[in-house]
Parts: C-alpha cells; structure tokens; sequence
C-alpha cells in the first residue's frame, strides 16, 4: 500500500512505541505465516484475504490497508506480473507454478504493522522464477544490514539494488519503502536504488520498512484499470519482499520477523 507521505519530518520512537509497533509486526508476521501455508492450487485470492481479515479480528488489531485511500481488501495479493497491490478476489484463482506476492498491514493500539513475501504455489516454474524470490528476499536483508545508527539512507537503497542488478533483476522505481509508526505511511521514503553515503542520516529510533521489488526484466509499471494493480511494463514476473524494522545502537531490530 503505497502512497507518498505528506509531511517530510522524520519522527523518532521511544522504546515504550517501539514495542507497541512490535505487537502491531507480531500480528502481521504470525497471518503471514499463516496464508503461506495456505497458498495453493485451487485457493482464490478472495478467500485469502477473508482469513486474514478473521485473523485480524481475532487478535484484536484492525485492517491497515482495507479503506486507504478507497482499497478495499485487507490484504494486497499479487500474482505473477502482478507487481504490488492486487486486489484479492473470487475470481483469481491460484494455479500451479504462480508467484503469489501478499503484501499485510495492521493497526494495534495506534500503531501500524506493515511486512510482505512472495512464494510459489507448488514448484516454480523456471530456475529463473525461482532465482527471482530468492535474489528478492537477499536483497531486503543486505537492506537491513545497512540499516545501522549514524549511517545514510542510501546505504539500504545502494544495498538493495546491488544485489538486485547484481544477478540481473530489474528494480522497481515508482514503489518505495518508507517510514512507519502512528501512520502507514510516514517519512522517509526508502527507495531500492540509490548511492552510498547520500540521504538522511539514520538515527536510532527511527522504523522503516523495508521492502524490495524485482522484476526479471524491466522495471517500467502500468496501473490496471482498476486503479490499483500495478504490473510490469513487459508483463514479466515480479517478486517482493518486506518487514518492519527499528534502528537501534546495535543495527537493526527486525520487529516482524517470523514469517520469513
């Protein structure tokens, strides 16, 4: 779910918030654990996204995305080209082989939780499919390893692209990673590209997330009719990889690990 935030201040949390957003991750990570379990041939996209929304209710949070800005599912589950932001519906249903992306944002308390994996339902299709998620999910985490206090911004950015371009993927520019806390969205943006050493100094307390997006070839995106769906320029697949993390004193605190 991405929207550019507003206000360009980059607000730092207190211990007592980081945990607060820790709960908020918790929950996501645990309905993401879930839906990965359940995601295979025959499932449809709309079912998925009733699990999560009783699964949200059950422990006590309340859906992030359904109503931002008009969204209307809890969940964003994107399939194959699909590269953020697909709407889940009945009439999707899962095949054999397809890259399934569910992207799953919370509110517990005040406090938003935000995180996101690609999987295949069954075996990947091509080597290259498959080397797609996987390149995805060691960008996010060389993100992460930047992520340190009194570091740049365009450390994480400069991570994730050089992993990305570095076996070939392409990286998506129009959608970012960005801060989050008492707002899904707050400052800063987190693009996947960019140069070492440049950007906003990174200072304990702040939470990102952190969240790469790859396709296996260009990184051009057209928006489907429906306003929200956004696919590759070439149709090609995409993969997208996201968690919540705090900085601290010793790097970063991954606040929703678990799923992943």
């Amino acid at each position: 779910m991405k929207k550019r935030p507003g206000s360009r201040r980059i607000i730092l949390k207190a211990p007592w918030e980081i945990e607060k957003l820790r709960a908020a991750n918790q929950i996501v990570a645990e309905i993401l654990a879930e839906l990965k379990e359940l995601i295979t041939s025959g499932i449809t996209t709309g079912e998925l996204d009733r699990i999560a929304a009783e699964r949200i209710k059950q422990k006590g949070a309340k859906p992030a995305f359904k109503g931002y800005h008009g969204y209307p599912a809890c969940t964003c589950i994107s399939l194959n080209e699909e590269i953020v932001h697909g709407i889940p519906s009945d009439k999707k249903v899962i095949k054999e082989g397809d890259l399934v992306s569910v992207d799953l944002g919370v509110i517990l308390d005040g406090y938003f939780g935000d995180a996101a994996f690609s999987t295949f339902a069954g075996s990947p299709p091509t080597e290259q499919a498959r080397k797609l998620a996987e390149v995805t999910k060691e960008a996010l985490y060389a993100g992460i390893a930047k992520a340190k206090h009194k570091k740049r911004l365009g450390d994480i950015s400069a991570a994730i692209q050089n992993v990305a371009e570095g076996h070939g993927f392409g990286v998506v520019r129009k959608f970012v990673g960005h801060g989050i806390g008492k707002a899904l969205h707050e400052p800063p943006e987190v693009p996947n590209f960019g140069t070492r050493g440049t950007g906003p100094v990174l200072r304990k307390g702040m939470v990102l997330a952190i969240e790469p997006m790859l396709t296996i070839g260009s990184y051009d995106v057209d928006i489907l009719d429906d306003g929200w769906t956004a696919v590759t320029g070439d149709r090609s697949l995409s993969a997208h990889f996201e968690h919540t993390i705090a900085i601290t004193d010793k790097g970063a605190d991954i606040l929703s690990d678990g799923f992943i």
